[in-house]
């Protein structure tokens, strides 16, 4: 499964790297990482069919994570990838939007990376 990781935060590369180390060792999971809205517009550009999973921050500088899903579920309807939205802010107003665009999933920071794998459904 090759997921795409949308955050501006660098460091979030490494937290994925770390946390995943066994199942990105056994190929179960794939990670590509995008520091913005349009580095992953570009990514989605050259490799349309490859990311089956987008984790996308919602406060970014640039295109915010709102914008940037409702390109994808705009652009990309055969098929869509799932999009999980990540924020830092649990608020009501970030949530529904997210759900109006066309979220799949809702995850606020610090991710609970065991519930992610749940949500993946990969067992550790």
């Amino acid at each position: 499964m090759k997921i795409l990781v949308v955050d501006d935060e660098m460091d979030i590369q490494t937290l994925f790297e770390q946390r995943f180390r066994k199942e990105i060792r056994n190929k179960i999971v794939e990670f590509v990482f995008a520091f913005s809205g349009e580095e992953a517009i570009s990514y989605l550009g050259r490799y349309p069919h490859e990311a089956v999973l987008i984790l996308s921050d919602i406060n970014m500088p640039g295109m915010s994570g709102l914008e940037l899903l409702g390109y994808i579920k705009q652009k990309y309807s055969a098929p869509p990838p799932i999009v999980m939205m990540i924020t830092a802010y649990g608020d009501a107003e970030n949530y529904k939007m997210a759900i109006e665009l066309g979220a799949d999933d809702f995850l606020t920071k610090p991710v609970d990376f065991n519930v992610l794998k749940e949500k993946l459904k990969i067992t550790s």
